[in-house]
């Protein structure tokens, strides 16, 4: 008897110490964040064992044909529950405007980052920063417009100005409980592509990695302790490509891509081949350096295809354990470009019974399947 309650001490002490020895081996970018931030940190890490969440840019914003509905989402409609994950944008913090760049009051949305909290969602940000050398937007890619935020450049001071306001946003985010609500924070979105003015066509690897060390110094000094830094990119094909901009391990937590569907995946499989390529060279990065891997923005514009999200996203995935997928923004009726812009299906969709599908697998998760005790506890 005596020996028995001995085993079982020692089986209880060995799973402790694992336990804590696991929390204890995650070194994240900002050694000083929050208990909550951290405990997000190492409880993404365990989720992903579980499955990958599932997220919508602006869900609680907007959708198709409707805007601010309090509880409204196009997911909530087509699925009966709102998605574990929500994409939000800075673009507007520089020039302290009420609205993001499409259209969010950011009084709005930090309520729902709060509603999003409470009940144990997570919230990811980036930020589609104008262009700080012309004044112009995030697609105007004058050249030397990344080297003028430098810190020895001509607009560092204007850079660390906007940098401050969005350190007022960050720190403004409570939960009910009156603590910090950590934030998956993704800048310099879609770094190795050349349609921002932050691409690597207007900085050399040299210079973005001291920009982006410097943003994450800036942020710890000012006091802002609730960011989890995902380092992103757009495709690339080797290992090479994906760590030649990457700043270290020390300056990031999260390892992601950015990656839409274009063509008829009937005809053309180059999105399930690309991703799961890219999802390899990841995974072997994060196994290497104890970090998490996501699929940071993704969707099939108007989804035209039937078997998108359980064939398709599904195949493209694998069986790597992502922390999550992020689908992009249902904005409805594009007026500059004369068409519907949307990724997720709306009620009505003809191909929304795939989506419940998708809904329905057991490694996709959704609002339900995570908790506050889940993730922050």
């Amino acid at each position: 008897m005596r020996l028995t309650i001995l085993l079982s001490l020692l089986i209880l002490f060995i799973n402790v110490s694992c336990k804590a020895q696991t929390a204890t081996s995650l070194k994240m970018a900002d050694a000083a964040a929050t208990k909550e931030t951290q405990k997000l940190y190492a409880n993404l890490h365990r989720l992903k064992d579980k499955g990958f969440m599932v997220g919508h840019q602006d869900a609680l914003a907007y959708g198709v044909n409707w805007k601010y509905e309090e509880g409204r989402s196009d997911v909530k409609d087509v699925t009966g529950d709102y998605p574990a994950i929500y994409g939000w944008d800075l673009g507007g913090t520089e020039h302290k405007s009420d609205k993001d760049i499409d259209g969010v009051p950011f009084k709005k949305m930090k309520q729902w980052i709060k509603e999003i909290y409470d009940r144990g969602g997570v919230s990811t940000i980036s930020w589609h920063m104008d262009n700080p050398f012309t004044g112009k937007n995030a697609w105007d890619i004058t050249p030397n417009s990344f080297a003028s935020i430098l810190p020895n450049g001509s607009k560092h001071e204007l850079y660390k100005s906007w940098l401050d306001n969005s350190v007022k946003f960050f720190l403004s985010l409570k939960g009910s409980d009156g603590k910090a609500i950590p934030i998956l924070y993704r800048p310099f979105h879609e770094l190795t592509g050349n349609w921002f003015w932050w691409c690597k066509n207007n900085a050399t690897p040299e210079q973005f990695k001291e920009v982006w060390r410097f943003t994450v110094d800036y942020y710890k000094s000012k006091g802002v302790h609730n960011l989890i830094y995902v380092y992103n990119t757009s495709m690339v094909s080797t290992r090479e490509a994906y760590l030649e901009y990457y700043p270290g391990e020390g300056y990031v937590d999260i390892l992601s891509f950015d990656n839409y569907e274009y063509n008829d995946p009937t005809k053309d499989n180059s999105f399930v081949e690309n991703n799961l390529n890219l999802f390899g060279i990841m995974d072997a990065i994060a196994k290497e350096q104890n970090k998490i891997i996501a699929f940071a923005e993704t969707g099939y514009e108007q989804i035209p295809y039937d078997k998108f999200w359980t064939k398709t996203l599904m195949e493209s995935i694998g069986t790597y354990n992502i922390s999550f997928v992020l689908a992009w923004r249902n904005h409805g009726w594009q007026e500059s470009e004369k068409k519907m812009h949307y990724y997720v299906p709306f009620k009505g969709h003809p191909n929304e019974k795939d989506f419940v599908d998708f809904f329905n697998l057991k490694q996709t998760l959704f609002q339900n399947d995570v908790t506050p005790e889940e993730l922050y506890k």
